[in-house]
């Protein structure tokens, strides 16, 4: 069976956690937080989660996880069929990790986790994103899904990436950059969570932040 390593509160975690659960395939969860422990770099080079562990090794970063996933269980429609529609697939992916989510991670020591952003990287971080915010509203569909009519991977990697940016930036900068180039991802969330897979993974990520409230707090 595979294990699962890392924690809920990790969207990339939650994205190979969406893709295990959409598609039936057998997994067990293994809590871990990002780490330099040797413990940890044993099996994920850089320390990051999240990870894998099969009967043939260890398999790190989401992307590569989920190429894995697709190619070990052909009959799951983890990828479109078609082969033009699954390199649409991935290169929304690519847009929202890479010029999206990557670019707003800048912004998440002031935006979630009380510490602060020079201006100089505010200002930088708000000209990249308005760069990838405007190449993806060229590229995704919303019809209703990110490639048309299709649930594919790339809505999974959006539902658990695009509300950080959204959210980010709303705190960052008083606005929401995506809702303001008129991308409406609290409705398209709502969509995707009306799925059993999504409905887990929002319900583990809110028991997880729970949690650590209440461990705060005594």
């Amino acid at each position: 069976m595979i294990q699962l390593y890392g924690f809920a509160l990790s969207n990339y975690y939650n994205k190979v956690k969406f893709v295990l659960l959409e598609h039936g395939i057998e997994f067990e969860e293994v809590f871990v937080l990002a780490s330099q422990d040797e413990a940890v770099l044993a099996h994920s080079p850089l320390g990051k989660v999240p990870y894998i562990r099969t009967d043939a090794g260890d398999l790190c970063e989401s992307e590569v996880i989920v190429e894995y996933l697709a190619q070990r269980h052909p009959d799951k429609p983890i990828f479109p069929a078609d082969p033009f529609k699954a390199a649409k697939a991935r290169e929304l992916v690519t847009f929202v990790e890479l010029h999206l989510e990557l670019v707003a991670r800048d912004l998440y020591k002031e935006a979630f986790f009380g510490g602060t952003v020079t201006d100089e990287v505010k200002a930088r971080t708000a000209k990249r994103l308005a760069h990838g915010i405007g190449g993806f509203k060229r590229l995704a569909k919303f019809g209703p899904y990110l490639a048309g009519d299709e649930f594919t991977i790339a809505d999974i990697a959006a539902f658990v990436s695009l509300p950080l940016v959204g959210m980010a930036t709303a705190t960052i900068y008083g606005r929401d950059f995506l809702l303001d180039a008129g991308i409406d991802w609290k409705g398209y969330v709502k969509l995707i969570n009306q799925r059993p897979a999504a409905q887990r993974v929002s319900a583990d990520r809110k028991a997880y932040i729970e949690a650590s409230s209440a461990s705060k707090v005594s």
